[in-house]
C-alpha cells in the first residue's frame, strides 16, 4: 500500500508528522490527489471500512492545521473520501482528545483498519509517542477492522460509550 501526503504547510515544520514521513521515505509528497487513492477526510459522509480495501491502491493524508481543517477539506479532492471512526490522539499536543489526530496517526489508523498493521507500526515507530496512539486505541482499531457497516461502527461506539 502506497502512502501519500498532501501538505498545506500550515503548522510548525518541526512538529509536522507528514514531513517526517517524507523525510524517511515512508510517504510520497503529492500536489493533488488521484482517482485511485483513499483520501482521509474527517468531514466525509462515509466511515472507512475494511471492505473499502479493494477500491484503491494508496492512502492519502491531508496535512493541515486543525484550525484551518474545514477550509482545507472544502477543496475538491478526487479519490475515495472516507472519515475514520472515532479514535483518541496519542500525540503530545492533543493527547487523548477524540479525533484530533496527527497525519501519521490518521494514516496509521486507516492502515490498521485495512489490515496493514505491520506498515502502520512502522510509521508510528518513527515517533516517540507513536506507541501511545496504538496503546490508547488498540481494542478500538481491532473492532473497527471487523466492522462491515456503519451500523457496526455505531454498535462499537455504544459498546465503548463513545459519543
Amino acid at each position: 500500500m502506497q502512502i501519500q501526503v498532501l501538505m498545506f504547510k500550515q503548522d510548525d515544520p518541526k512538529k509536522c508528522t507528514a514531513a517526517k514521513l517524507v523525510k524517511f521515505g515512508m510517504a510520497k509528497p503529492i500536489k493533488k490527489t488521484t482517482q485511485n487513492t483513499l483520501v482521509l477526510d474527517p468531514f466525509a459522509k462515509q466511515t472507512l471500512l475494511f471492505s473499502d480495501k479493494e477500491l484503491f491502491d494508496s492512502v492519502t493524508g491531508i496535512d493541515c492545521s486543525w484550525e484551518k481543517a474545514e477550509q482545507a477539506f472544502t477543496k475538491n479532492f478526487v479519490g475515495l473520501k472516507r472519515k475514520l471512526p472515532p479514535l483518541l490522539a496519542g500525540n503530545p499536543i492533543n493527547y487523548s482528545k477524540l479525533n484530533k489526530l496527527t497525519t501519521v496517526e490518521a494514516i496509521a489508523a486507516a492502515l490498521f483498519i485495512l489490515g496493514y498493521a505491520d506498515l502502520a507500526h512502522k510509521l508510528l515507530d518513527k515517533f516517540k509517542w507513536g506507541h501511545t496512539f496504538y496503546d490508547l486505541n488498540q481494542n478500538l482499531l481491532l473492532d473497527y477492522s471487523k466492522a462491515e457497516s456503519e451500523d457496526d461502527i455505531q454498535s462499537i461506539l455504544q459498546d465503548y460509550r463513545i459519543q
